[in-house]
């Protein structure tokens, strides 16, 4: 396959293409802006610094024809909340754009003069710096409006005021199929290594000759064992869980598992949970009609459509789509159970550029520190207008979880390696738990999802609650989700090639096709470690040690109600999850 990268220096506002260079050919998606990262990011730089790079990658699959839910985008670069390296990828319109564009990868480096900003415009013929001090200033759903009035159709990728600021918790906007900023690598900061390069927009233009493909008839071979697999699975088919619920089904089940983190960690179960939950938006989208829908789908060509576009109580929208980690982080976590305030939350959140859960951690974090009371839904929606206008409060607010913990002098933090955890409480879903600790990555569920297992019951029924076997268990998701993150599909295909073999067999087979290597399904689990292996140790040339894959202090010393547990995995475990890394 001859693919480009695609070298923006905004130092000098000069793009150039590269060939592609052989040792990062076989890579693509998460694997190749980590093994960009590894190789021309210092991991003594700051991440806020000159140094630091944003790399842009679509997956193996992504742009290839028919591949089914093949629509995500991979963002690269050292955390400004982490510290180490991240990750973070997006569902939308952007990578199908830059795939059919034949670019591997955008690196994005280098910082321009002070106080200019710049919209870069891709397209077949190359990249136009333009102004964009008209934008500068203006939240995301302004801004995807602005430029499709300019370049209808096109992929946008943006920051809010939050990226502008520099601030950690400031994400990546990709616009869905609708123009809408609700599609976000949100997760680690990287929004704000964007903003440091003076950069408020890139918008794409999927002009070019589309995607090779080595062996058509691998592909569509592949292809169509993964789509039948995933049409299949009660989980992801049409009129199944996902489709109909979204991934906010999972409300009642980590509520009934006492799984389901409250008032900042508390407990592990939520009394209003039936009133966020998947079964309530989907009632409210009945009973409100207009733009309100279930069954949404984020990018074109995707199968499962677990997306929502969530109304008011005139049926017009009012955000897409309302996620279970962010019905959980700006509902229940702050004691919330008012669906249309979580859903106007989530609407600020994509318009000034801030990753839902870290925003709803840092709320709920704010809350115990006596900022405001639990449940105080206006109150929570009105911090939200701080972190826009750049106020002092704002900009603690605006730093994250651990920051804002520090300000108000709170010791209950759930934080891992500086970032939040999500919607899943490990003292009681222990797997997810050990993820949370040893992913480099720091806390992040969609590292290493044993939620499947522990909860859904997907690959054999575990008991979240037992300690025995996670960490061989949290390993293997990590590594099988290293590799679909490099395929560019989506990874909720997880839940059907766990449980449907020829799923798994398509999956591999798909990108063989596509590339042209030699992968078969008994290859993804040693090629996600490949990917693990860079970014560990990456992070430990950036200074972490064993000590950063540690639990809170505090889920060590409370029990978690209603199971009265306490994290009780041995550190010795914890340390043994990446031990390979230096045995091989």
């Amino acid at each position: 396959m001859v693919k480009k990268i695609l070298r923006i220096n905004m130092s000098e506002l000069k793009a150039t293409y590269e060939e592609e260079p052989q040792k990062w050919s076989r890579w693509a998606g998460r694997g190749l802006t980590s093994a960009i990262v590894c190789d021309e990011v210092d991991p003594l730089c700051h991440p806020l610094g000159p140094n630091n790079k944003v790399v842009i990658a679509p997956g193996w699959v992504t742009g290839s024809p028919a591949a089914p839910s093949s629509g995500r985008t991979s963002f690269g670069g050292k955390s400004p909340l982490t510290g180490g390296i991240k990750e973070s990828n997006a569902g939308g319109l952007s990578g199908q754009m830059i795939a059919k564009l034949r670019l591997a990868a955008i690196i994005i480096e280098g910082v321009p003069e002070k106080g200019k900003w710049f919209t870069l415009v891709i397209n077949k013929d190359g990249v136009k710096f333009e102004s964009a001090s008209d934008l500068v200033g203006k939240g995301m759903y302004e801004v995807d409006e602005l430029l499709w009035k300019k370049y209808p159709k096109s992929a946008v990728i943006g920051i809010g005021q939050a990226g502008e600021m520099k601030l950690s918790n400031a994400g990546i906007s990709v616009n869905d199929p609708e123009n809408k900023p609700g599609r976000y690598a949100g997760r680690g900061g990287l929004g704000a290594v964007l903003g440091v390069r003076g950069v408020k927009a890139v918008v794409v233009i999927g002009d070019g000759p589309g995607v090779e493909i080595a062996n058509e008839e691998l592909f569509n071979e592949g292809r169509k064992k993964l789509t039948e697999s995933i049409l299949e699975h009660g989980l992801t088919k049409k009129g199944g869980a996902l489709n109909s619920y979204g991934t906010a089904v999972l409300v009642n089940l980590l509520n009934e598992a006492g799984g389901f983190p409250t008032r900042n960690f508390s407990a592990g179960q939520f009394e209003g949970a039936t009133k966020i939950s998947g079964e309530a938006m989907a009632e409210k989208c009945e009973e409100r009609g207009g733009e309100g829908m279930m069954g949404h789908g984020c990018h074109p060509g995707c199968i499962i459509k677990c997306s929502n576009i969530y109304p008011d109580e005139s049926g017009k929208a009012i955000v897409s789509c309302i996620e279970y980690e962010t019905t959980w982080s700006l509902g229940a976590n702050c004691g919330i159970d008012q669906l249309d305030y979580i859903a106007k939350m989530n609407r600020e959140c994509n318009d000034i550029g801030v990753d839902t859960i870290e925003a709803g951690n840092t709320i709920a974090v704010a809350m115990e520190g006596g900022l405001l009371k639990f449940g105080d839904a206006e109150g929570a929606f009105k911090s939200f207008d701080e972190i826009r206008k750049g106020t002092p409060l704002g900009r603690i607010l605006g730093q994250g979880c651990a920051a804002t913990a520090k300000a108000f002098g709170v010791s209950r933090v759930p934080v891992v390696k500086g970032q939040s955890m999500p919607a899943y409480e490990p003292r009681a879903v222990k797997g997810i738990g050990v993820t949370y600790m040893t992913s480099p990555m720091g806390a992040d569920h969609t590292a290493g999802y044993t939620i499947a297992p522990e909860i859904a019951g997907v690959s054999g029924k575990l008991d979240p609650l037992s300690d025995v076997g996670k960490t061989e268990l949290s390993l293997t998701f990590q590594a099988a989700t290293a590799f679909i993150d490099s395929t560019g599909y989506c990874l909720f295909i997880a839940f059907p090639i766990l449980d449907i073999a020829k799923g798994w067999a398509g999956m591999a087979e798909s990108v063989a096709g596509v590339t042209g290597l030699n992968i078969t399904g008994n290859d993804v689990i040693s090629i996600g470690k490949e990917v693990l292996k860079m970014e560990r140790l990456f992070n430990e040339r950036a200074g972490f040690t064993p000590a950063d894959d540690r639990p809170p202090e505090f889920m060590l010393n409370e029990s978690l109600p209603p199971h009265n547990v306490k994290w009780t995995i041995p550190n010795e475990q914890l340390d043994s999850v990446f031990a390979w890394v230096h045995e091989e």
